[in-house]
């Protein structure tokens, strides 16, 4: 009986294959840490035969923890981290290393593209606003000052279209990267006129086919299917961008249900979900992302800070670079125990943080690749726990800035991702919205959205509609109210968090110009 479901979720920090039952009860999973690596100061790139590998890899060792996993899969579904630009040539084979959406290189290709009066028309077809961390942009710069990086390629892909290339053959992109990079999400189809105005006819070669998951799937190839030890010609279905897979997985996607959904992970994701074209809300400065659902007529808007936790990350390491200065070792887990006691210490009014740790910048709600963080209004008052809450803080402030360009707060927010699991940044989260927060039993939201959609596809469930009553809502803990007095403080401090950060953007850029001049000897 073919009674299970694989999805795959290729992410930046991990490559996951998750196996379900039809009814969305996951089964199994197996997972290997990915590997990337930095070019210069701004670059990020990867190995394409090594993310295959390893992707491979997790299919089969699935088959140790499910009795006769060939003899039962279904079908399998992929999704994987979105932009980004992994180019492959005549034979398949990559043409250097994948460029991931973390590399910040077109930064200032970008700043000059957002200058152009045309991004206006092209952002009302896209939806979504241009950044360093997108493909149009990257090929953009490749053309301007590395030529040669094209030598060769005949085919533009993103992560999760390399693996269902390895997997079936076939040379395909999904409708919501295709569109909200190069198309017009009201037709889910490339569109001629944002091609042009990103200075990108000559490489129109280079995109593939569009194909919706959805409704359409090939076959699991000769070759993949030895290395995974899965059945030749097994049903194979490109999920949609691991963005709008996890917010599936996440109940985003609730016909009843209005409620906002937010990714806590390396980044920050924060969604809405539009019914239909005209509740697209475009905001004035030109940001943000409009995905294509895996619904027709259905699209999540969303906004996206480039650094979530991992500022988090970054205070933990500054104090453990203390504590090892001082002879005392702590790992990373021994650090995120004592966070909540850092919380407990700190003040009633602790400094305003700018949660823009990331060297790529910033990409929601507004875009600037120069944006840095910075804490506003420390005093000597202030000790190591209000630092601490200031980040945590800074998350939440960054998510409400995002949800406002999008329309209303949202009343209710369906958070997952690993900061999920902290009550401290929940509770935080829920003040700065002034929203209840609901998280999820299921962990594996990506993989259980790519695998909803292999479930449509092979016509197990007739609807999405209903496929979300079983794999969804029977997973929806009970949302947790927000603190009145906490409602209160971050409805005084947004405003100063959002002129502080507008006042600081002539200082980034002035710092960011210092860092380009060689230093004096």
């Amino acid at each position: 009986m073919r009674d299970v479901l694989i999805g795959i979720d290729a992410g930046t920090s991990v490559i996951k294959s998750v196996a379900f039952d039809l009814q969305g009860r996951q089964l199994a999973a197996c997972a290997i840490p990915n590997l990337y690596e930095a070019v210069g100061r701004t670059g990020s790139v990867q190995d394409l035969p090594r993310t295959w590998a390893d992707t491979a890899r997790t299919l089969a060792d699935l088959s140790g923890k499910i009795d006769n996993l060939a003899g039962r899969v279904a079908g399998i579904a992929v999704t994987g981290q979105g932009d980004g630009t992994w180019l492959i040539d005549k034979q398949g084979e990559p043409v250097g290393k994948g460029w991931l959406w973390l590399d910040a290189r077109a930064g200032e290709t970008v700043e000059r593209l957002r200058g152009d009066s045309g991004d206006l028309a092209r952002f009302r077809s896209t939806g979504s606003g241009l950044a360093a961390c997108q493909q149009g942009p990257q090929l953009r710069w490749i053309t301007e000052n590395a030529p040669e990086m094209l030598t060769g390629a005949t085919t533009a892909f993103h992560c999760k279209d390399w693996l269902y290339f390895k997997l079936t053959g076939k040379r395909a992109t999904d409708p919501s990267e295709a569109c909200f990079t190069f198309g017009d999400f009201r037709k889910r189809d490339y569109n001629d006129e944002v091609i042009h105005f990103l200075g990108l006819d000559r490489l129109k070669y280079l995109l593939p086919d569009i194909v919706d998951g959805a409704v359409e799937h090939h076959g699991l190839s000769e070759e993949a299917a030895r290395l995974c030890g899965l059945p030749v010609g097994t049903p194979v279905v490109l999920g949609y961008v691991d963005v709008a897979c996890t917010a599936l997985g996440a109940g985003l996607y609730e016909p009843g249900t209005d409620a906002g959904c937010s990714i806590i992970g390396s980044t920050g994701m924060h969604m809405r979900l539009a019914n239909g074209a005209d509740d697209v809300q475009l905001n004035q400065d030109q940001t943000g992302y409009t995905m294509c659902m895996p619904v027709q007529g259905i699209y999540a808007q969303m906004q996206s800070n480039m650094a979530a936790t991992l500022n988090i990350d970054w205070i933990l390491g500054v104090a453990g670079s203390v504590l090892k200065g001082a002879g005392i070792e702590k790992s990373k887990a021994e650090l995120l125990d004592h966070v909540e006691s850092w919380l407990t210490e700190a003040s009633a009014s602790p400094p305003i943080f700018h949660p823009y740790i990331s060297e790529a910048g910033e990409r929601g709600p507004f875009v600037d690749a120069s944006a840095r963080a910075s804490f506003v209004g420390l005093s000597i008052g202030h000790g190591f726990g209000d630092m601490v809450r200031s980040v945590f803080n800074g998350l939440a402030l960054a998510s409400r800035d995002c949800y406002t360009q999008m329309g209303p707060l949202p009343a209710r927010v369906r958070l997952t991702g690993g900061a999920a699991r902290s009550a401290s940044l929940r509770g935080i989260l829920g003040g700065a919205l002034g929203a209840s927060i609901q998280t999820s039993e299921r962990e594996e939201a990506g993989a259980a959205g790519a695998a909803m959609i292999a479930a449509v596809s092979l016509g197990i469930y007739g609807t999405m509609e209903n496929c979300v009553r079983d794999w969804v809502t029977p997973y929806q803990r009970p949302p947790e109210q927000p603190d009145a007095d906490m409602v209160r403080y971050f409805d005084a401090v947004f405003p100063v968090y959002r002129q502080s950060w507008a006042a600081l953007r002539p200082v980034w850029h002035s710092q960011a110009e210092i860092g380009h001049k060689p230093a004096v000897s």
